[in-house]
């Protein structure tokens, strides 16, 4: 089932429903409902004529760069280190571009993103996750920075599973380097076994064909197996359970997604998405509408419902409206497609000049480039 359409929809989609929710992330249900109506935010607010992405989606990119650096300086090397090893440096990577200026030719770099202009703007960046990457510690499972379940972890995690679709690697080992890789920062087990979940949906989706809600229901199944002492898994799937309830009831979704929370920590992100995108399994827009209207943390609940119904319908069922005007929309795309490409590509690709400016050398820059 793998296919180009479905990371790109995944990334697209998260890119999309993180700048249909950023303008009204700070916005109560009330002012939501005032402004825009009873169908919600359903139209991009544009500033300078572009929709512009939060750090959900700058954070997202660097995930992604992350793990294709590693790949190829495993294929390089012949060896490959943990995922986490290589995605801490992207992190670190878009630290510097919420706290420095742009400058293509100054300092360590270990992405070719770090040559892109348009990521050094703050977008709202999470102080959890700015303050851990400040520390210069990398967290772990075993070892986390703080107590933290916030969102930051779960938002930013999508690449993961789309990078081990139809790889050699077990659900064991995707869902865990997702984990992982939300630690870094998030330390909380329900900041991390909520990354691992979506992780594993997206996985399901794009490689065995799932729909949302049998994808949901493997990675509920599956969890324990990977977190057999987790103290507050049960909880977690005790969420889960409700928002799949709560999208077949046909309940208005505003009283809904109050049942489930404000998206602000990680498990409450994933069942609001999964609410949305299981309930509009067939219509991208009206998912990523109710998944931003309900007064929480709209561009994080937005993204991860875009990454999930992007991967689901494809890139060619987001609507040519979510997609014009999209900040960085090519950006997304070229990493969309590197992470497609890199599981179908012979070894000796992995010495492709452009593949190894943007992977090794890191001076590869897309405006230049083009």
């Amino acid at each position: 089932m793998r296919g180009q359409d479905k990371f790109l929809g995944a990334l697209i989609g998260g890119a999309a429903g993180d700048a249909l929710g950023y303008p009204v992330e700070f916005d109560s249900a009330n002012e939501i409902l005032a402004e825009y109506g009873d169908a919600g935010v359903t139209q991009y607010k544009l500033r300078g004529g572009i929709a512009q992405i939060s750090d959900d989606t700058q954070m997202t990119l660097f995930t992604a760069a992350g793990l294709l650096t590693g790949l190829t300086r495993g294929m390089h090397r012949g060896f490959l280190a943990d995922p986490s090893d290589y995605i801490i440096y992207g992190y670190r990577d878009w630290y510097r571009t919420q706290t420095t200026p742009f400058s293509m030719r100054e300092g360590e770099r270990y992405s070719w993103l770090s040559n892109v202009k348009q990521l050094y703007n703050r977008r709202a960046p999470g102080m959890t996750c700015l303050s851990a990457l400040q520390e210069g510690v990398a967290g772990t499972i075993e070892h986390p920075v703080n107590d933290s379940k916030g969102c930051g972890g779960i938002m930013r995690v999508a690449p993961v599973g789309l990078f081990y679709c139809d790889s050699k690697r077990s659900y064991a080992y995707s869902d865990l380097a997702a984990a992982r890789a939300a630690a870094l920062t998030h330390g909380h087990e329900l900041g991390y076994i909520s990354a691992a979940a979506l992780a594993h949906i997206l996985r399901r989706i794009v490689e065995q064909g799932d729909g949302v809600e049998a994808a949901t229901h493997s990675a509920m199944q599956f969890l324990p197996t990977l977190f057999p002492t987790s103290k507050y898994l049960p909880a977690l799937q005790e969420l889960i359970e409700r928002a799949v309830a709560l999208a077949k009831e046909g309940e208005d979704d505003r009283a809904a997604i109050f049942r489930l929370g404000q998206g602000f920590v990680a498990e409450e992100t994933l069942a609001i998405a999964l609410y949305c995108a299981i309930k509009y399994e067939d219509d991208f827009a009206r998912g990523i509408a109710a998944a931003v209207s309900h007064g929480g943390d709209s561009d994080s609940t937005g993204a991860v419902a875009g990454n999930i119904l992007g991967a689901r319908r494809g890139y060619a069922a987001i609507p040519e409206r979510f997609t014009a005007r999209l900040e960085l929309k090519d950006v997304i795309g070229e990493i969309a497609r590197d992470l497609y490409r890199c599981g179908v590509m012979r070894d000796a690709d992995f010495g492709e000049r452009i593949w190894t400016r943007k992977y090794v050398t890191f001076d590869y820059c897309p405006e230049e480039d083009t």
